[in-house]
């Protein structure tokens, strides 16, 4: 990719003063009309150490509203950033619908750097997951546009003699930069691995001659005002294939929830043992875990009235409360709405060694929000796929994930349903709204049927918990878990 680039490439000052004036006076335009459409831009600078990269982001936020943009300068992460997925300090930096985040240096120089500190290997693996990344936001209407600052070897070489024993701050690079990037020969053939691997349609790299920072800032600039404008006929035509995709979907799939046998029961003094017996194991593995800094993450999903509270209220009895958190999930706010759906749940991840409790979770997208037609069918469709990954992310980063299905049938829920109504210590359990949901039982059967259908996976299967009974619920629940959390225990020792 770098191979065919001229990084020498010139503009003079009458040239420069000819082309940027336009340019910038275009991306301030744009810049107004993508918030007014709630167009949110992804801005990612990355290239070689000596490039002068601060000066060329510089020259390309100067045209734009302030109050519109944020600039992430990303050095080396902090021990609480380390603590939790590579992409989570990325993801919680994501700009809200209609504004800009500037990121000078990125996933990817993160992604460099696993390559050197760690192998090659695993960046690969990294930029695999940066990809399904990009895709996942360009799908939820982000513009992603990167730009690679590139220069050739004999310049590189010259800069690292002009800044070798001069204050590297004023120069604006770190020492980290200048390790990570001084063998250019070693560094080359990784950064050309990288470019190929994440050049997609939705997300394509730039490649700026970046020798002369006039030519590159001129380029920097034509190439956004080309993207945005791009950017902007896409939404319109991607916002009316949004409404021209409401056709019913009336396919059948396999029902996982069809073996539960809903009749199993254990007796109250079993139950009695059993729980007192797996709640201290699960005590136990929280300490084992936190030692060797493993998170865990446990979803809850099921029918309402199925017993995900009761459930929940058993697995923390005994935990420390220092090390686990329980997150109820309701409907998203202002601000989480202005963001892709998983934003809210990356912000809720556990750091190393500490748990996560999710009572409802980011199924919701594939639930409530398709069954009552908070989002169209094209957006939670391409859901499924879109948890898959996150989910294989968090596994592949070392997390315990757990995720139950509680089933029960119809007059279960309608018998909870009433003693709910009835008794005056639990009417605040039962909401007009829970009565709403129940009319729309078979609607809400079908789109869980085919949500654990396609997201049942090796790496994150779901558990059916039978929860007529909700002795044997809590006892298959706890159970679960635990085996869940001795397998990790093993496996990281």
């Amino acid at each position: 990719m770098l191979e065919h680039v001229d990084p020498g490439k010139r503009l003079d000052q009458k040239g420069y003063d000819k082309a940027a004036p336009g340019l910038k006076e275009r991306l301030g335009e744009l810049q107004r009309r993508a918030r007014d459409a709630g167009m949110p831009i992804i801005v990612i600078f990355e290239g070689w150490d000596t490039v002068g990269m601060s000066e060329i982001v510089n020259r390309f936020i100067l045209p734009l509203d302030p109050r519109g943009f944020l600039v992430h300068p990303i050095t080396a992460p902090s021990p609480e950033e380390r603590a939790r997925p590579f992409l989570w300090r990325f993801m919680v930096r994501i700009p809200a619908r209609g504004r800009i985040a500037v990121f000078d240096r990125s996933w990817y120089f993160r992604s460099l750097a696993r390559a050197v500190e760690r192998k090659e290997e695993d960046a690969r693996a990294v930029w695999r997951e940066i990809a399904d990344f990009e895709e996942m936001l360009s799908n939820d209407g982000y513009l992603i546009m990167k730009f690679f600052l590139h220069i050739g070897k004999k310049e590189h070489r010259k800069r690292l003699e002009r800044y070798r024993g001069s204050d590297m701050d004023m120069c604006a690079i770190s020492m980290a930069e200048v390790e990570l990037f001084k063998k250019y020969d070693r560094m080359l053939p990784l950064i050309e691995e990288m470019l190929e691997a994440t050049d997609r349609e939705h997300a394509p790299w730039t490649i700026v001659e970046a020798e002369d920072q006039r030519f590159a800032s001129v380029k920097v600039l034509a190439s956004s005002v080309q993207m945005v404008e791009r950017g902007l006929a896409l939404r319109e035509g991607r916002s009316q294939a949004s409404m021209d995709g409401l056709a019913r979907d009336d396919r059948q799939f396999s029902s996982l929830r069809a073996k539960a046998d809903l009749a199993v029961s254990i007796p109250q003094e079993e139950y009695r043992a059993r729980l007192e017996e797996l709640q201290g194991r699960v005590a136990e593995l929280q300490c084992a875990l936190n030692r060797q800094k493993v998170p865990t993450v446990i979803v809850f999903e099921g029918w309402d009235a199925a017993g995900k509270g009761g459930a929940i209220q058993r697995l923390t009895a005994e935990l420390n409360p220092r090390g686990y958190e329980v997150v109820p999930v309701g409907a998203p706010t202002e601000d989480e709405r202005a963001h892709h759906y998983l934003w809210r749940f990356y912000r809720k991840l556990p750091p190393a060694g500490h748990m996560r409790i999710f009572d409802r979770s980011w199924y919701g997208r594939v639930l409530v929000e398709r069954v009552e037609g908070l989002c169209p069918p094209a957006e939670w469709r391409r859901a499924y796929q879109e948890i898959n990954s996150f989910e294989r992310m968090l596994v592949e980063e070392g997390a315990v994930l757990v995720k139950v299905w509680m089933e029960i049938d119809r007059e279960t829920q309608l018998r909870r349903f009433q003693e709910r109504a009835a008794d005056p210590r639990k009417q605040w359990k039962i909401t007009e709204e829970d009565w709403r949901n129940r009319e729309k039982w078979d609607l809400y059967e079908r789109a869980v049927d085919e949500m654990l259908f396609r997201t049942s996976t090796a790496h994150a299967p779901w558990t059916i918990v039978e929860s007529n009974d909700k002795y044997h619920s809590r006892v298959k629940t706890l159970e679960t878990v635990v085996r869940a959390m001795e397998t990790a225990g093993k496996g990281s020792k």
